[in-house]
């Protein structure tokens, strides 16, 4: 994989070095944001972004769960890892009672930071399940062309915006640091793109635009409509993962067990419980990954100014694609009245 001649620098040292010549944002200090082929990406993610670009090589039966951040990412590794070792693990001595659903479906971006690491997913066994917060644009041409599976899952952007505020707050307490961002720094931020893994808009595009170019590839879910109805996702989950709930575990009601078992109530208490620091880089602790977990809580961070002018860029980026994110402030306040 890598260039061994004396006096050469390896791929390694080529990437690390390419990182540090990349245009630098540094506005969500601590977090440092290079722009990587056209996308503001995270600089801790960069190195691993382009050995997955190099060397990773996907297979027709992989399972690729995809996501921009704070939109939905952890429940949806629980429910698949869940879900497609059932048969495997009994419910009360389940692997998610000691371990985060990320230690449970590995990072692309991140374990591809180590060859080694990279390696390791390369002598998994199939079905392969692997998570990423790379846009489509950005993934290894392996995954665009071999056909696997995609699961995407979107989330409302300004209950993502706010997610994300708060997870970066996470992140600067554990670094030991005290500053953190205003909000309404990260709004304009976020507004201009300039978020680690880009344009929330773009990303959510580049997998819809695969899903209606690609019929049957793409399986597109949304958060709101997971949280209305988790059972009803799970079932569409397992059957596009080809393993679908039997007459039998229908009947006995493996899926309301899974559900439980993943609900954000349940995982928020076991990282509690855990207490303990996990990647990215040892900073973010088994809890870091909870808060909340609802719809809607944009409306306590948001003046009605910020709101609506989300809405319209939504709204602008959106148009003539057939993709709807969340609810507009004049569709909400009038169904919630």
């Amino acid at each position: 994989m890598e260039n061994t001649q004396e006096g050469l620098p390896t791929d390694q040292e080529f990437h690390h070095d390419l990182v540090s010549s990349l245009p630098l944002e540094e506005g969500m200090s601590p977090v440092r944001l290079r722009k990587y082929q056209g996308v503001w990406m995270s600089e801790y993610f960069l190195v691993g972004t382009m050995n997955a670009q190099r060397y990773f090589k996907s297979r027709p039966t992989d399972i690729l769960l995809a996501s921009y951040p704070k939109s939905g990412t952890t429940w949806l590794k629980a429910l698949a890892f869940s879900t497609m070792t059932r048969t495997r693990h009994s419910f009360g001595c389940h692997p998610l009672h000691h371990l985060n659903p990320h230690e449970c479906v590995p990072l692309l971006d991140e374990i591809a930071g180590s060859l080694e690491s990279l390696s390791e997913i390369d002598a998994a066994s199939d079905p392969r399940l692997i998570s990423t917060h790379l846009p489509f644009s950005l993934l290894p041409e392996s995954i665009k062309s071999c056909g696997c599976r995609l699961i995407y899952v979107c989330r409302e952007p300004k209950d993502t915006l706010v997610s994300r505020w708060h997870y970066h707050g996470k992140i600067v307490t554990n670094m030991g640091k005290s500053e953190v961002i205003p909000f309404e720094k990260m709004f304009d931020m976020f507004c201009d793109d300039i978020m680690p893994s880009g344009s929330i808009w773009e990303h959510a595009l580049g997998y819809w635009n695969e899903k209606t170019q690609t019929p049957g590839r793409v399986l597109f879910l949304k958060y709101e409509e997971m949280l209305e109805d988790p059972t009803g996702t799970l079932t569409r989950l397992a059957e596009f993962m080809g393993c679908p709930f039997t007459e039998e575990e229908l009947r006995v009601g493996v899926p309301a067990e899974i559900v439980s078992l993943c609900s954000f109530g349940n995982l928020r208490d076991l990282a509690v419980q855990q207490n303990r620091r996990i990647s990215p880089g040892g900073i973010m602790t088994t809890e870091s990954y909870y808060r909340k977990g609802a719809a809607g809580d944009w409306r306590n961070h948001l003046s009605p100014e910020m709101a609506e002018k989300l809405d319209r860029i939504t709204a602008k980026k959106l148009q003539g694609t057939g993709l709807t994110l969340g609810r507009p402030v004049s569709e909400t306040t009038a169904m919630d009245a």
